[in-house]
């Protein structure tokens, strides 16, 4: 993991190339603002005189960068005229949202940014993180640690036996021992006297899962359907693959759509079990690409993605987690959408 000097140092140099004509630098990596220390980097565009608060985050992840906002609010009251942003490593889209809602900038090293000061305004964001060795969460959300995840949070509220929690998860109990140590080591996690387990910080752990997490990760089958989706193909969709005997969960907008009727569901997204060419022969589907495709079947690349369906309308829909982390990543306003559904359907 590189260390907080390098990080600051990075992030500078990020900055000189972001302001190329800006002049005047002064640099200095420990200044004391009140009760806290960051670097400070002074430089001159035209006439106006800028100042920067770089507070570096040896980590971007959701519960660091709240510390970090709370740091730089203080830091802003201390000094005013200076603009407060954070750095690390790598800022994902959650992370980012965190900040921008507090009128914060951020820079990362993988090249995403936003500063937004007098007349400056700078947004590039989609970088992915080029540094998986500097993720410690990584192992974390590997697939069968993420079974462990799934079962916490589809169910936030409860307490649990190590022993049901591996068998709810389908995982050695050794593996589910590990995974709840690194949870408690976080603090996401509590244990009671009883050596009971309970999520102490579902928004912690749900943020950076997603963070972590693609729904492209699945292997995606795409193919033709009719010009207008409706629900009545999404029937013909579900009991296709029952037809088959194999497992399938609507997810994206398809799952959202069953949640909250009232959204409109351009193509359909579906979690299928095992190989689709025979549930879209069954249907009568051509195979297409995936920019022509009204139905996406997913192959998922591991089974925990079952975990915790929902039935909805007839019809079977992911676990409200899952919906969430699929539609964080996805394309078609699905960051909107995810945050409307946590918002509405969640609680945390």
């Amino acid at each position: 993991m590189l260390k907080s000097a390098e990080i600051h140092r990075q992030a500078v140099q990020r900055l000189r190339e972001l302001f190329p004509k800006a002049k005047g630098w002064v640099e200095e990596s420990a200044v004391g603002i009140g009760n806290q220390t960051a670097g400070l980097v002074k430089f001159r565009l035209g006439e106006q005189e800028h100042a920067v608060v770089v507070e570096v985050c040896s980590l971007g992840q959701p519960r660091q960068i709240r510390a970090a906002i709370t740091r730089l609010a203080e830091m802003r009251r201390e000094m005013p005229e200076a603009y407060p942003l954070a750095a690390a490593v790598y800022i994902g889209p959650q992370s980012a949202r965190l900040l921008k809602s507090n009128n914060l900038g951020y820079v990362d090293l993988a090249g995403n940014c936003y500063l937004a000061f007098g007349n400056v305004l700078i947004e590039k964001e989609g970088k992915r993180n080029d540094r998986p060795s500097t993720r410690p969460l990584r192992s974390l959300f590997a697939p069968r640690a993420t079974r462990v995840v799934r079962v916490l949070l589809a169910d936030a509220s409860r307490t649990w036996r190590l022993e049901e929690l591996a068998k709810a998860a389908q995982v050695s109990l050794g593996h589910a021992h590990n995974v709840v140590k690194r949870l408690v080591d976080l603090s996401w996690v509590d244990r009671d006297d009883t050596q009971r387990i309970q999520l102490a910080k579902p928004a912690d752990l749900l943020e950076s899962w997603s963070e972590s997490y693609t729904y492209r990760e699945n292997e995606i089958a795409s193919f033709l359907g009719p010009e207008r989706v409706s629900r009545k193909f999404m029937a013909e969709v579900a009991r296709a693959a029952v037809a088959e005997g194999r497992r399938y969960a609507f997810t994206l907008n398809a799952g959202l759509s069953l949640v909250a009727p009232h959204l409109r569901t351009p193509v359909i997204h579906c979690y299928l079990e095992g190989d689709p060419a025979a549930v879209a022969a069954a249907l009568g589907l051509r195979p297409t690409t995936e920019a022509e495709g009204a139905l996406h079947l997913l192959v998922p690349y591991d089974p925990g993605v079952f975990h915790g369906t929902l039935e909805k309308g007839g019809l079977t829909v992911v676990s409200l987690p899952q919906l969430y982390a699929d539609l964080v990543r996805y394309e078609r306003r699905g960051a909107e959408q995810a945050e409307h559904l946590r918002r509405e359907a969640m609680g945390f």
